[in-house]
């Protein structure tokens, strides 16, 4: 019921999962993943405990393939399920039981693995492994070639039943003393129509958040915050929090001018952001004093 891809990315050691499905609410139950440790997708007449145990057994040390073995051996009904399992060194493995629902299977490649049930085609599997592939040929970064294979997977006819829900998540390659810290992309459509470009486009208004991150790829590569808005403007064009948040930033630093341009922009967008500047103002917050707010909407 299900097309999922579960990847370790070789320049970085990250961890990704991409899922869709005719389910309400996919991202939930596919994906299971920890950072420096591994990524388990568990589908088909899925047996969500597969995630959590998966995880386990690859935190003490076990393969991909010792995973997958252990937990089919322990299922009491094997041949209606389907599992992908990356290990921490990069060793993939899958199953896919005998009475998964066709069209049915997984590929299992270089690092990465990908598998689906109930599909419209066969050629589904084998189109996303192809998609995966060229994208990391040409240099793309995981996020890119997660996404990338499962529109390939929508251009075979992916799930028959029609579209729902899809997921994405990454989490980073080293372990962390809290899971949550190494969650680095964690995106969900639990109910849409069309729900793999509505994914495109939410990632792509998360990653032109991560831009202006200060602990971000872009920001730990040194790269200046100027050209970091600007890419982060071409990318996501209507998000005005962005503009707002780097015309106050601009004005905490005393470039009043550059603060006056940014928020000349998000109050013509939306009179709540000249409300917000006001508010913070009152509060006296991120550097913003009544005096200040005074002189900020003055806009001439």
């Amino acid at each position: 019921m299900t097309y999922s891809i579960v990847a370790r990315d070789p320049a970085t050691g990250r961890f990704g999962i991409a899922v869709q499905s005719h389910y309400l609410g996919v991202g939930p139950v596919v994906p299971w993943l920890e950072a420096g440790v591994g990524a388990v997708a568990t589908q088909a007449s899925v047996n969500v405990s597969f995630g959590p145990i998966g995880l386990e057994l690859l935190r003490a040390g076990r393969s991909a393939a010792e995973v997958v073995a252990s937990l089919v051996a322990g299922d009491e009904r094997p041949e209606i399920r389907q599992l992908g399992v990356v290990d921490a060194t990069g060793r993939a493995a899958a199953h896919t039981g005998a009475e998964c629902i066709p069209a049915c299977g997984h590929l299992v490649g270089d690092g990465y693995t990908v598998q689906g049930n109930l599909l419209a085609a066969d050629t589904c599997w084998p189109a996303m492994a192809a998609a995966y592939e060229a994208g990391l040929a040409a240099g793309e970064p995981l996020v890119e070639r997660l996404l990338g294979a499962m529109e390939a997977a929508e251009r075979e006819g992916g799930d028959v039943r029609g579209r729902q829900s899809a997921a994405i998540m990454i989490v980073a390659a080293e372990p962390q003393t809290a899971a949550w810290r190494g969650r680095l992309l964690d995106m969900r459509i639990e109910d849409h129509h069309d729900p793999v470009p509505e994914l495109r486009r939410i990632v792509t208004l998360q990653l032109a958040y991560d831009l202006l991150g200060d602990e971000g790829d872009a920001a730990g590569g040194g790269r200046p915050v100027e050209e970091r808005y600007a890419e982060a403007r071409r990318m996501a064009p209507d998000a005005m929090e962005l503009v707002f948040w780097r015309g106050v930033e601009l004005a905490g630093a005393g470039d009043l001018d550059g603060a006056r341009r940014e928020l000349r922009i998000a109050f013509a967008a939306a009179p709540n952001w000249q409300a917000t500047l006001e508010h913070l103002a009152e509060a006296r917050r991120e550097g913003i004093t009544p005096e200040l707010y005074a002189e900020l909407i003055n806009l001439t």
